[in-house]
């Protein structure tokens, strides 16, 4: 069926503009004359040439989602049905793509599916945690409850997510400038002055033959190296996807001075806010270690959760096998057994994500501030060194004039 644009004023005289998909144009201004619209403006909606050109549609973030959560939680908390809710917003959301999405959404729920089942429909979007906690919502008959802890949940998940980019961006961007000046440099100056060093007639001190050695080696085979780049980049990111290459990186990130303490602290700070967001909603305990698991962001800290779950299948705390391995410290799992003997897990659980957003926001201010002053040091020692070397042979001259 085509989509209308379309404007108009409500019986109060506020005015509202959205889109709506109708078998005509009729059918359509009944539509809005039961919403109690004065149509003062309906039109076919142009068509988008690069609207089946996946990759030329805009992505739906997770500000997004968040604001469609929030805003769909104070709409079930009021009342209105759930297609109604999901009009609403469909039309009033900004991104296309999701305003489409959220269209066929309220297309499915119209036929009968649940919320779950039409949201499960698009995992790019809607995750199996988000799913999950909307089926327990449904089931519970607290939507609204569940939408609001989504909401908060997703929003402290992309601070955390802000803050571990926000740590890495500085010393890329500082390393990547560096290393783009020094192949300036070796490129087009140091040839300059080697052309100007030959008719010195005197041997070069070994710093400026040791710099023009690797200026010749670089120009001479730029275009293999550039190649070799590009192909271990590629066979990189394959070994990457395969299932052995995964667990081997995501150990040696775990096992890295610094970087390593501080992925630990991001992966329990994960889990802890998944695992309690899932446990306060209602989700059963296996359930809800096994989509923590799946949403855990690196492969030996799953493998963990795994064995974790099947140990509680047989009858175990979920503190003691957590206790056995060296991602979790020794106090989360006292702070998870004491929650469970209390019958207050969920909420020790949310105090230790707590905790640990803290922790990895400390660590990272840390990681930066010991950063700067080597970032500096490789600096200057790194160009610094490129030009004294290459000044050399101009202070012996000068120094021979004298």
């Amino acid at each position: 069926m085509p989509f209308y644009v379309w404007a108009g004023k409500t019986k109060k005289g506020r005015s509202l503009k959205g889109e709506l998909e109708a078998a005509d144009e009729r059918i359509a201004r009944i539509q809005l004359k039961k919403r109690n619209i004065e149509v003062t403006k309906l039109k076919p909606k142009p068509k988008d040439l690069f609207e089946n050109i996946a990759f030329m549609q805009p992505k739906v973030t997770k500000k997004d989602i968040v604001i469609f959560t929030r805003q769909f939680s104070t709409m079930i908390d009021a009342g209105l049905p759930l297609v109604q809710g999901l009009n609403i917003l469909g039309e009033q959301t900004e991104n296309k793509t999701f305003r489409n999405m959220l269209k066929r959404i309220t297309k499915d729920v119209e036929g009968g599916s649940t919320l779950a089942d039409a949201l499960g429909k698009h995992p790019k979007v809607f995750d199996s945690l988000f799913v999950n906690l909307i089926a327990a919502g449904e089931v519970g008959g607290i939507l609204d409850t569940i939408l609001q802890r989504l909401a908060a949940y997703i929003e402290k998940a992309e601070k955390l997510k802000s803050q571990i980019k926000g740590a890495m961006t500085y010393p890329i961007v500082v390393v990547g400038i560096a290393i783009i000046v020094i192949a300036v440099i070796m490129i087009f100056v140091i040839p300059v002055f080697e052309d100007m060093f030959s008719s010195f007639g005197k041997a070069l001190p070994v710093p400026t033959q040791i710099v023009v050695a690797m200026s010749d080696f670089i120009k001479g085979n730029i275009h293999y190296m550039i190649v070799g780049l590009i192909v271990f980049v590629f066979l990189f990111r394959r070994y990457a996807r395969t299932k052995s290459g995964k667990r081997n990186i995501d150990s040696v990130l775990l096992k890295l001075p610094i970087f390593g303490e501080l992925i630990k602290k991001v992966a329990v700070a994960r889990f802890t806010r998944t695992l309690g967001t899932m446990v306060s909603s209602g989700v059963p305990i296996l359930d809800a270690l096994e989509i923590t698991a799946k949403t855990a962001g690196n492969v030996i800290v799953e493998e963990v959760i795994y064995d974790a779950r099947s140990s509680i299948a047989e009858g175990q705390t979920i503190a003691e096998p957590l206790s056995e391995t060296d991602i979790f410290p020794g106090m989360v799992t006292q702070m998870i057994s004491v929650g469970e003997s209390t019958g207050a897990l969920d909420i020790m659980l949310e105090k230790i994500a707590d905790f640990y957003d803290d922790e990895v926001d400390a660590t990272v201010s840390a990681m930066t501030s010991m950063l700067e002053p080597l970032l500096m040091l490789f600096l200057g020692g790194s160009i610094g060194g490129l030009v004294v070397a290459m000044y050399l042979p101009i202070f012996q001259m000068a120094a021979a004039m004298g």
